[in-house]
């Protein structure tokens, strides 16, 4: 997979690509200047590229450049994750983490 098969949503596209997407997108909330950030992005599209799109579609969302989407779903702290099942949120993880807590998070929630 390349970086283009991960979704960059934006406020105007947000609604098409994740909350009427069927089945499970992980949406990461980031900045370009979060070192924590930028460390954990690999790490979150290594997984994704290994577990495939049957089991979750990866998206981006810049704070910076779509701070309405960070406000309405109550990012606090960058990194935040987010798991959406048929639109709704369902869990939530907040900080960058080991590949393993990550990969257990989402197990846990069947992703």
């Amino acid at each position: 997979m390349s970086s283009s098969t991960f979704l960059e949503p934006d406020a105007s596209t947000f609604e098409r690509d994740v909350l009427q997407r069927t089945g499970t997108v992980l949406v990461e909330f980031w900045a370009p200047w979060c070192g924590p950030c930028v460390a954990f992005k690999p790490i979150v599209e290594a997984v994704a590229e290994e577990r495939g799109p049957d089991a979750f579609q990866a998206a981006f969302v810049n704070v910076d450049e779509s701070p309405e989407l960070a406000q309405r779903f109550d990012v606090r702290s960058i990194p935040a994750l987010k798991l959406f099942r048929d639109g709704e949120v369902i869990a939530e993880l907040t900080g960058a983490q080991p590949r393993a807590q990550l990969e257990a998070w989402l197990d846990v929630h069947g992703a």
